[in-house]
Parts: structure tokens; sequence; C-alpha cells
């Protein structure tokens, strides 16, 4: 049995160029397609967020009642830890959902940036997803760099970020900031499932990306 740490987003609301704070929070899908591949394979699920809040999921993630239903019963959702004193030396394997909320928390987490940072150079597996990958803009080295310089990966895109109809509202694009992290990025299609492993490090692109990054992930486990 291997111990997967979820990172997940503390936000509410993401806040727009014009100051609007727009509901947010996780992905629904990006959370509990990935927990049930873990569990289901026999792994142990333990959830931190910023301060310990317990996360919210975006209402536009929840379709139904089966949906919230589903949420309802992860109850690692329901006790977060608090991120702040989370060392991934404790986990066998990283993982973040997405969501915008991690645009508006973890995109500037110092605590964040620093697990990332030592997740990465652990080699030990570590899955990002959607807009998880707004957290790597505060990983940071020794020199200031970002320690994900030069690895492929992919994240929301900005074609899915202008159908989504954000585009135009949005304090940044995801694909851009990334971009000028160094990263080589690679955008599948629009809405399509497209992962990308690049040595210990899984990305997705969007939400139907979710089950294909948790292969990724248990394949690397082992």
């Amino acid at each position: 049995m291997a111990t997967i740490l979820f990172v997940v987003t503390g936000a509410d609301v993401w806040t727009l160029n014009d100051g609007t704070a727009h509901p947010t929070g996780y992905w629904a899908e990006e959370v509990l397609v990935p927990y049930r591949a873990f569990t289901e394979a026999g792994h142990e699920v333990t959830v931190a967020t910023p301060g310990a809040v317990v996360p919210v999921a975006d209402r536009a993630s929840v379709p139904d009642q089966a949906t919230a239903e589903a949420i309802a019963a992860v109850a690692e959702l329901r006790r977060p830890v608090k991120l702040e004193d989370t060392d991934p030396a404790d986990y066998d394997a990283v993982f973040y959902p997405g969501g915008h909320g991690p645009m508006e928390d973890l995109a500037v987490s110092p605590e964040s940036g620093r697990l990332l940072t030592r997740a990465l150079a652990s080699g030990r597996p570590l899955g990002v997803v959607c807009h998880g990958p707004a957290a790597l803009l505060a990983a940071r080295t020794e020199d200031g760099g970002s320690p994900f310089a030069g690895y492929r990966i992919t994240a929301f895109t900005n074609d899915e970020e202008r159908q989504a109809g954000l585009a135009d509202k949005a304090p940044w694009l995801l694909q851009d900031r990334l971009v000028e992290l160094g990263v080589d990025f690679a955008a599948g299609e629009p809405w399509a499932p497209h992962v990308v492993v690049d040595r210990n490090l899984v990305t997705g692109q969007n939400p139907a990306s979710s089950a294909g990054a948790a292969e990724e992930l248990l394949r690397l486990l082992g």
C-alpha cells in the first residue's frame, strides 16, 4: 500500500481582473476519479489544504446528486491536514487536482512551492492536473529559477480558457505563465484527454485527463 498526498485548493473564489470574486473551488472530477483509482488499487489518500480549511467543489463541477454524494463519501475531504505542516517525504506520491481555485491560492503559496520542489527532486511520482499546474508558479530553486524549467508538461490551455468564456476576465492565463517558467508546454486538443509524463512528473491537460493521469501515477508507483 502506498500513501498519496492530495494537495487541494482551499480557495472558494477566483479574483478576476476587474476585482470580481468568481465562485470556484476544486474541480470534482479531478478529485473523484483519481481518488477512486488510487483507493481501489489499495492505496491510502491524505488531503492537505492551506490552513487545513475544508475544501469546496466548484459548483459547475457538481452537475447532479450522484456527484454530490460521491464528494460527501470522501471522508478525507472533510478532515484535511495543514499544507504548511506537510512533508512530502512522508508520502509515496503527491497529486494536485485543479479547478480555478489553485489560480487564487496555490499559485502564490510558498509552502506549496517548497513542497512541489521537494517532491520533484525526490524522484517520487508527482501528478498535477488541469489548473493544478498553477501551483508550479510558486516553486523556486535556490537561485530563484523554476525547478520545472525544461520539463515537458501540459495544463489547461489558453484555447480551453477562451472556450470556457473566462480568458478575457482572467488576470493571467495559465499556459502563458507556465511557458514563462521555461517549461516545454505540450498542448493537446481542447477538452480531449491528454497526459504528459516526463521523468517522475505526470501532468494532465483538463478534467478529461484525470483518469489517464491517475493511471500513469499508478504505473510509476509500480
